[in-house]
């Protein structure tokens, strides 16, 4: 079946299927299994620190994959420190830079008459609004599902979409519960033309830097096992429940502060979970599909799997 829609003609990708920034996670080996197998893997920039080490995953993506990839920039909790990297990017001239969890407009400037197209992850309509007006090529929509950083309100991913899609002409890629081919179908009757999976593709092969027991949690737990936290200092984000986050709502009940919290979620107790696999001693990224996963597959396999499961239903409803 023909799975063309602005998405794809825009990202040049076979699927309208988005790999997620995935902080510390993104690397080479997942974009360039996520690419190949026809959708848009992405790396994540800001994880890598320093310009020369994103100018070495980019070389080493290229030499994994010929298709289209994108980087991404969580740009909000690093001040300016992301600048070098962009002109990195724009030096080895990526095809796709993503751009979330702050103002994208500096980010903008540096694009302009630069070829690349340029998403933005938002999380209300006035924020999809704005970046239309900065020249985004389309917007990424997350609902109070997702996984990660999310919207400040609780709104869910049903109602988002077709509101955000009213509200812009440029496309709109649904993230926020998305972990199968129904939520692909699901996406596009909302009004999307793509979506974008992040918890998912952590729960693949390829995601060779998760460590086996944070994958393991991911099978293990269900819609009911994440929280938000982070909500006290204005950046809420879904976890998966632990006794580690349990300590950081503790402190959020009692102190609006973020020098009492930055110990608990910081990088470095994201990675003793995510790397080291003290899963009571840090912090790891899930949004609310955990619920729908049951398998560690390869990224072809998955999406395979997800076309096949979506060209039954429009198989049915046709």
């Amino acid at each position: 079946m023909n799975w063309n829609t602005r998405i794809t003609d825009i990202l040049g990708v076979q699927y309208p299927i988005v790999q997620g920034g995935l902080a510390y996670l993104a690397y080479s080996e997942l974009a360039a299994a996520v690419s190949n197998a026809g959708g848009l893997g992405q790396i994540t920039a800001m994880s890598l620190g320093t310009a020369e080490a994103l100018r070495n995953e980019i070389k080493k993506l290229r030499e994994l994959t010929s298709k289209p990839f994108g980087v991404n920039f969580a740009i909000g909790q690093y001040g300016k420190g992301y600048k070098e990297l962009v002109e990195v990017a724009i030096e080895e001239s990526v095809p796709v830079i993503s751009m979330t969890g702050g103002n994208p407009s500096p980010i903008f400037d540096m694009l302009k008459g630069v070829d690349v197209k340029k998403l933005v992850l938002v999380a209300a309509k006035r924020q999809a609004i704005k970046a239309e007006e900065l020249g985004a090529d389309a917007v990424m929509v997350v609902g109070q599902e997702g996984g990660g950083h999310i919207g400040r309100s609780d709104v869910g991913t049903f109602v988002l979409i077709p509101q955000v899609v009213d509200a812009v002409s440029i496309p709109v890629i649904a993230s926020g519960g998305i972990g199968d081919g129904r939520g692909l179908m699901a996406a596009l009757s909302l009004g999307a033309e793509g979506i974008e999976m992040g918890t998912r593709f952590i729960a693949t092969k390829e995601c060779i830097h998760a460590h086996h027991l944070y994958k393991q949690a991911l099978l293990d737990s269900d819609e009911n096992n994440t929280v938000v936290i982070k909500k006290s200092i204005g950046a809420p984000g879904r976890v998966l429940t632990n006794k580690w986050t349990e300590k950081i709502l503790k402190i959020e009940e009692n102190s609006s502060g973020y020098e009492e919290l930055k110990d608990y979620i910081s990088g470095v107790a994201n990675k003793r979970y995510i790397y080291d696999g003290k899963i009571d001693e840090g912090f790891a990224w899930a949004g609310q599909v955990t619920g729908l996963i049951s398998d560690i597959p390869t990224a072809y396999d998955l999406i395979a799997k997800m076309i096949n499961d979506a060209e039954a239903i429009r198989k049915k409803w046709s």
